[in-house]
């Protein structure tokens, strides 16, 4: 049975929203995939990766804003418009925002922020008029 995605929403530690609605990849299969086999990654939208201290776009087809995090979801570094065949680690992360290319420029993120989670809507959960 497969388990259900879930959803997160990333806040800056004032409680602003840098990201509406965050997946999760924790597990093995899940981290592998990442966002392989998508065509786009929507504004608001990001994959959380953790343990990661690095990441590829091989076999991607957009660019992807990567943002590092240490183990307290500290901002370590912000690599920009990551283009498709790229490799990009930060010594001493503990995980890795993927954001829509320019995203964490529209969300003022940057190296030293403070981020934090909040449970959002699972995936596959009807959403609320």
């Amino acid at each position: 049975m497969k388990r259900p995605s879930r959803q997160l929403i990333v806040v800056e530690a004032g409680q602003r929203v840098v990201c509406e609605r965050c997946a999760v990849a924790d597990r093995a299969p899940a981290r592998l995939r990442g966002l392989l086999g998508r065509s786009a990654l929507s504004a608001g939208e990001g994959l959380l990766l953790r343990p990661a201290s690095s990441i590829h776009t091989w076999f991607m087809c957009f660019a992807i804003d990567a943002v590092f995090l240490d183990g307290d979801l500290r901002v370590l570094a912000v690599r920009s418009r990551l283009r498709p065949w790229r490799i990009a680690g930060r010594r001493g992360a503990r995980a890795v925002l993927e954001l829509a290319a320019g995203e964490a420029d529209r969300r003022s993120i940057h190296p030293g922020m403070q981020l934090g989670l909040r449970l959002g809507q699972p995936t596959n959960a009807p959403r609320k008029a």
